[in-house]
């Protein structure tokens, strides 16, 4: 497994297709990792589908409202309609460059709409750059995230098993 230089800055995915360990950029997107690791710590990611998985661009997820199985609100057809109850992130946009294993957050088009939806780029995504928050870079299980099952939307979705903290894992 990877090395977790900071336990509390790093967060473990477990998919339908394996583990996925990403370390989070609270320097780059402080309020952005702050609400990845509060919807992880509550769980809120458990059970959660890839909804739009395009090749050669990227796997999103974290629709918790309509995108996550055994939900009470969770419609297959609606996934990557909703968010969390939370209210929407204030842009962190930077400098970093959209590559390959980038975790960024999905949002409308107003810079402004991110809540807890997210995407892993599956390659380059240079036009992307200084347009979204990017929270977290895969330092391990690329190999997982590139066999989820691609679609938009995904007939038979893959999904997030679990996402915590590695500090809370560790405990």
């Amino acid at each position: 497994m990877a090395e977790i230089k900071d336990p509390e800055n790093t967060i473990i995915m477990e998919t339908t297709k394996g583990k996925v360990v990403i370390q989070l950029l609270p320097d780059l997107a402080p309020e952005h990792v702050a609400r990845i690791k509060e919807l992880a710590r509550e769980k809120a990611y458990d059970g959660v589908v890839f909804h739009r998985v395009i090749p050669d661009f990227m796997a999103q997820t974290g629709d918790v409202k309509f995108g996550k199985k055994g939900g009470e609100s969770f419609n297959p057809s609606r996934a990557g309609m909703g968010g969390s109850e939370k209210p929407d992130l204030k842009a962190e946009f930077s400098a970093v460059s959209h590559v390959r294993g980038t975790c960024s957050m999905a949002r409308s088009q107003n810079p402004n709409s991110a809540n807890s939806q997210f995407f892993i780029c599956f390659t380059d995504a240079p036009w992307l750059n200084k347009q979204y928050s990017v929270w977290g870079q895969v330092i391990e299980g690329m190999d997982f995230i590139d066999q989820i099952k691609k679609g938009e939307p995904v007939q038979d979705p893959d999904s997030i098993v679990s996402v915590r903290v590695a500090a809370d894992a560790a405990a």
